[in-house]
């Protein structure tokens, strides 16, 4: 890192450097092995110093630990290995799979000084010749927990672990109390880092929804290889190598199956008696309810609107149905006074001929002449037809319609004319100006005449 600049100091240049040269190394001692590691494991060399961080990082975090004496130590069979619980032989059956490297070393260390055959036969114990001495099961233990990949193959059947899943039922009264456990027991399986937790009753629905989505969606790296039957190494030829792996593969694909069952049925219990979703479910309902119950409404306010719409429609054909047949009522009714009228008049004429005729004696000289005259005058007034008297009885025809729609009555001008046959409205206008000239005419006349006798 270069200093820092001070002021008034001058920058100079010395001499160029070469430039840059690769050159191969090869590594030798602890190098050496960190390369064979790296390449069995293909990881590169930033990786593994991550990795050596992180175990260094965790050493020195490591407290002191009490070993606790395996009492069965010593009438372990060796050729039995496989059955014994690695963690108890070495004393860390406390520590189980939190256990660091750095405690695992430590404890082998610790047992080995006690239980080392030459420490034995020192003291003066007998030694059992070979590998069937209890002194192997220790060699296999640390073997096996000391290789990551042996060791997880032995941590996946922890014979410790509890795979017991809790029914529905178990739940009912004090769900969290029976499910966070297993739930946090179950999650060292997980092959992601950050396991959701279960949460409390006042957890929000998206807190919830992402816990059951994590482990409906569980991944584990939980594998069954440590359970084989059979050892391919032991093969006599490559067929019944074949043969061997394919048997354990199988094996290890129904033990997977089982447990993804196991884990599903976990979660399936949790969700079905979790009271969160009952409550989740109810507001659900609830709101589904609600929306449905204001769809019937807003439904119901259309179908009430439609109704309203079509009743005033019928209403007001209904009043233009009465209009028009009102309307018709008053034509006929208005026909048929015009019509009395009209025999009235012919009536009052016919009176009117006769009574002249018999005034002037039929304008006859003798009687036969006078009978003939009066059949002549009744065949007259027969024929005798209105033509002539057609301006009185449009007078008297609008006069009585005047009477009939006042000033007040609406379009009375259409009414008038209506009522008036062979007037248009502008006749009738123009007619009723015409009389209120005659009857002012003749108001004048009356006055003037009233004056003039005084």
């Amino acid at each position: 890192m270069l200093l820092k600049a001070v002021d008034g100091d001058e920058t100079v240049v010395f001499t160029t450097t070469a430039a840059s040269v690769q050159i191969q190394v090869e590594p030798v001692g602890r190098w050496f092995e960190a390369y064979l590691k790296r390449r069995s494991r293909t990881a590169s060399a930033s990786f593994q110093e991550l990795e050596e961080e992180q175990e260094s990082s965790e050493e020195s975090e490591d407290e002191e630990f009490q070993l606790e004496e395996y009492p069965m130590l010593r009438t372990l069979d060796p050729k039995d290995w496989k059955n014994q619980d690695h963690y108890s032989v070495l004393g860390l059956p406390h520590l189980r799979y939190k256990a660091t490297q750095k405690q695992i070393k430590a404890a082998h260390k610790a047992i080995v000084l006690k239980h080392h055959p030459d420490k034995r036969k020192a003291a003066g114990e007998q030694i059992v010749e070979g590998d069937n001495d209890y002194f192997t099961c220790i060699t296999k233990a640390i073997e096996t927990l000391s290789d990551p990949v042996k060791r997880r193959a032995f941590d996946s059947v922890d014979p410790t672990f509890d795979n017991t899943v809790p029914s529905k039922n178990e739940g009912k009264d004090n769900f969290w109390e029976v499910f966070s456990p297993v739930f946090e027991r179950n999650a060292r399986w997980s092959s992601k880092k950050h396991v959701p937790k279960l949460g409390t009753m006042e957890s929000s629905f998206e807190d919830v929804d992402n816990f059951y989505s994590f482990w409906y969606n569980f991944d584990s790296w939980r594998e069954f290889s440590y359970l084989d039957e059979e050892e391919k190494e032991k093969a006599e030829c490559r067929d019944e190598r074949r043969w061997i792996e394919k048997q354990n593969r199988a094996s290890r694909a129904q033990r997977k199956k089982e447990e993804m069952n196991r884990i599903r049925t976990l979660v399936d219990n949790a969700y079905n008696g979790d009271p969160r979703i009952k409550k989740f479910k109810e507001e659900e309902k609830a709101r589904k309810e609600s929306e449905k119950k204001a769809k019937v409404e807003a439904k119901k306010r259309e179908q009430e609107e439609k109704d309203r719409a079509r009743q005033a429609e019928l209403d007001a054909a209904r009043l233009a149905k009465e209009k028009e047949e009102e309307e018709a009522k008053q034509v006929a009714q208005q026909a048929k006074k015009e019509k009395e009228i009209q025999k009235k008049a012919i009536k009052k004429e016919r009176q009117k001929l006769r009574t002249t005729c018999k005034t002037w004696n039929y304008f006859a000289d003798n009687e036969a002449e006078n009978v003939k005259m009066m059949e002549e005058v009744e065949k007259l007034c027969d024929r005798l037809e209105l033509t002539r008297y057609s301006p009185l009885l449009t007078r008297k025809l609008l006069e009585q319609a005047l009477k009939t729609y006042p000033v007040s009555t609406p379009e009375r001008w259409e009414k008038i004319a209506a009522a008036v046959p062979g007037r248009s409205k502008k006749d009738c206008m123009k007619r009723y100006k015409e009389l209120v000239e005659m009857v002012k005419a003749k108001k004048a006349a009356q006055g003037v005449a009233g004056k003039s006798k005084k």
